[in-house]
């Protein structure tokens, strides 16, 4: 790694020690905003839908970072002391079971709502009717970065509330791809 993105990856982790929820919450905008983009590269589109990128950015911002900031403290008090892979697994296992699902129907409704402007009724029977299969892919693909940084940070390293591990992409591609 060259000297400048050891001393970038370097100043981050002192920004995660000392302002964790306000370097995770940038982090998940960041990486919202370059998951939409390359989403709309990827679909083909003409011109950058900038409202919409924006809006991505802001719920990674917004929402994603901090919820998942204080759900791995809560995680973290939950598992206090435990370690080891069966934690991790066990972890891992709470996260899907509470927090996909919800993150996964709160996503839904504001892309519908307010990266789609669409009506309540519109976006309502959308959720309806792709909502479990949009759940069911959630629980069949756990992301293999995700479960790479919660060992990472779950197994004698950092606290993972002290990593950055924004939800967002995930979500993202489950509902819009």
């Amino acid at each position: 790694m060259s000297d400048i993105a050891q001393e970038a990856w370097r100043k981050y982790l002192i920004q995660l020690q000392v302002h964790p929820l306000r370097t995770k919450a940038i982090t998940a905008g960041c990486l919202a905003g370059c998951s939409d983009l390359i989403a709309q590269k990827i679909s083909g589109v003409k011109r950058i839908q900038l409202r919409r990128l924006l809006l991505i950015m802001l719920y990674g911002f917004a929402y994603s970072g901090p919820f998942g900031h204080f759900l791995h403290k809560v995680i973290d008090i939950i598992f206090r002391g435990k370690k080891g892979s069966k934690t991790v697994a066990k972890k891992v296992l709470l996260e899907q079971m509470t927090s996909s699902p919800w993150n996964n129907f709160f996503f839904m409704m504001y892309y519908g709502l307010v990266v789609e402007g669409r009506p309540w009724g519109l976006v309502r029977s959308k959720v309806r009717k792709d909502y479990p299969s949009v759940q069911l892919t959630a629980w069949r693909y756990v992301d293999v970065l995700r479960l790479a940084v919660l060992a990472y940070s779950w197994v004698d390293k950092l606290p993972v509330h002290a990593s950055a591990v924004p939800g967002f992409v995930s979500q993202f591609r489950r509902f819009v791809l």
